[in-house]
């Protein structure tokens, strides 16, 4: 199961871009709070605690108990987290508050075990298409992750979709999709290091040549 953690927010009635710059001014991060058969409500919570649960947590599957206000704490998912392009700082987060007995779907993290025999024995690379794989499933259910092994890998093989053990909840990814392969070591053979050697030699050989020609050319000239 997936953890759960706790956040205060308060509510907001001042909206728009110029509230939300200033809330940031004052260390706090604008956000808004909806879900099924419920008006969304614009909240604030605080920078540095928002960083750290952030920090804690998988965002895409961890439960949390959002305490607003006087009200009973709303149990949430973040749906969405808008951060700074180059500063390490949240700018908006929208929480979807889950109903008693009501699926979701969700993004679950895929953990790969193992270090696979081609990687060990025969330099190969192993190769990541996937890290997470989406379900459907209650709130309690939500698993933190998924265990993939992939010790027994050889160079060639892949692991897919229909490898991972869901425990029981509805997987909403194509079977036969790859989740891991482990590729051969890129090999440099002796044609292809020849090649490149004659081909900086040559590249090597122009520039005198053509400075040399160059040169020749303008000691004519003054003789004249």
């Amino acid at each position: 199961m997936s953890r759960q953690v706790t956040l205060r927010v308060e509510t907001r009635e001042d909206l728009g871009k110029g509230a939300a710059r200033r809330l940031r001014r004052e260390g706090k991060i604008p956000g808004n709070v909806y879900g099924q058969g419920m008006e969304p409500v614009a909240v604030q919570a605080d920078q540095r605690d928002l960083q750290q649960l952030i920090g804690a947590i998988s965002v895409d599957n961890t439960l949390i108990d959002l305490e607003m206000d006087n009200e009973r704490p709303k149990r949430v998912l973040i749906r969405e987290l808008q951060r700074h392009p180059f500063r390490p700082l949240i700018l908006h987060v929208d929480f979807f508050a889950i109903q008693a007995g009501q699926k979701i779907r969700v993004g679950v993290p895929i953990r790969l075990a193992g270090s696979p025999l081609g990687v060990r024995n025969s330099g190969g690379i192993l190769q990541r298409n996937r890290y997470e794989l989406e379900v459907e499933c209650l709130p309690r259910e939500i698993p933190e992750y998924f265990e993939l092994d992939v010790s027994e890998m050889e160079i060639g093989d892949s692991r897919h979709v229909s490898d991972v053990d869901a425990g029981g909840l509805t997987m909403l990814e194509e079977e036969g999709t790859t989740v891991c392969t482990v590729l051969a070591p890129k090999v440099v053979t002796v044609e292809e290091e020849v090649e490149e050697e004659a081909l900086e030699l040559e590249e090597g050989e122009v520039e005198p040549e053509v400075i040399t020609a160059r040169r020749e050319a303008e000691e004519e000239e003054g003789e004249e």
